[in-house]
């Protein structure tokens, strides 16, 4: 009988700090002992960098473009600790759907059995959260993923890119899609940052996996071309991301979230806006009704 492979797509807004998130999950993983493939989404191409020494790697679509036939080893490159890497690129500037390198990415190392030959026991697809496009939403809407982790901060856009992915998960829920594991809490130093994202979850009838809080050890080690995992082991920051790494591991139940609407997201902001605005002035006499 055939290993089952664990497959995880991770999403988040632009910037949110995902790719760091996932790289260091992947790293953590692999150091667990898990055999590990990042499959990075984003047209940028650069999910894996700092699972390479900074280097980037040839992606999907670029190496499609110079030839006719490609084989599932040109486009795999291994990173640290045997992590696998690919990225699946995107068109030229201008020119095409940002989305598509990932439809043809996927479909050509599943054709080729790329991730059985190699005895995966996870994928990891590190995904722009930007769900309108088709292409990125492939991972949720063929079920390619099984459970679906979104990277937010307490930042408003953060929250609406993450409940703009709800309701990606929600459509396709019923057709065999991917469900909603969880919340990835990101960039979270202050308290009332932690009471935000657990209302906002509570109120989308998820959970926050974890917190990771904002850390210039990360940034010195992704200045360095390497995850926290590889370049701070014995940091705090990495103790954080092994800890996520483990209840990613252990996660096993995902569900169908309860995404807000427009109205209903604009009066939650306006409300926590106003609870801010009153602790900042002391002016606050008791917690803020809805909230």
């Amino acid at each position: 009988m055939a290993k089952k492979i664990k497959q995880i797509a991770i999403y988040g807004k632009g910037g949110i700090g995902k790719s760091t998130t996932t790289s260091n999950i992947s790293a953590a993983l692999s150091k667990l002992g898990f055999k590990v493939m990042q499959f990075g989404c984003d047209p940028k191409s650069d999910s894996t960098n700092t699972l390479r020494g900074g280097q980037y790697i040839p992606t999907v679509l670029d190496t499609l473009r110079e030839k006719s036939s490609v084989k599932a080893s040109e486009v795999i490159f291994e990173g640290f600790n045997g992590i696998y890497c690919v990225e699946a690129g995107g068109p030229a500037p201008g020119v095409g759907c940002a989305g598509r390198g990932i439809t043809t990415a996927v479909q050509l190392l599943k054709q080729q059995k790329a991730f059985e030959d190699l005895d995966l026991d996870y994928v990891i697809y590190d995904v722009l959260g930007d769900v309108v496009c088709g292409g990125f939403a492939m991972p949720i809407r063929e079920g390619i993923a099984e459970h679906v982790f979104t990277v937010s901060s307490a930042d408003f856009m953060a929250v609406y890119a993450a409940n703009n992915l709800f309701k990606g998960i929600q459509k396709y829920s019923n057709s065999g899609g991917a469900l909603l594991g969880g919340i990835i809490a990101n960039s979270i130093n202050k308290p009332y940052s932690k009471e935000i994202i657990d209302d906002f979850a509570d109120r989308t009838k998820t959970q926050v996996v974890e917190y990771v809080p904002r850390s210039v050890t990360v940034t010195q080690c992704e200045l360095a071309g390497k995850t926290t995992i590889e370049g701070a082991p014995d940091s705090e920051q990495a103790k954080v991301y092994t800890n996520l790494a483990r209840k990613i591991a252990a996660h096993e139940h995902s569900t169908v979230p309860a995404p807000l609407s427009v109205s209903e997201l604009r009066e939650w902001a306006a409300q926590w806006a106003d609870h801010l605005l009153a602790l900042e002035t002391g002016t606050i006499v008791g917690e803020k009704e809805g909230i």
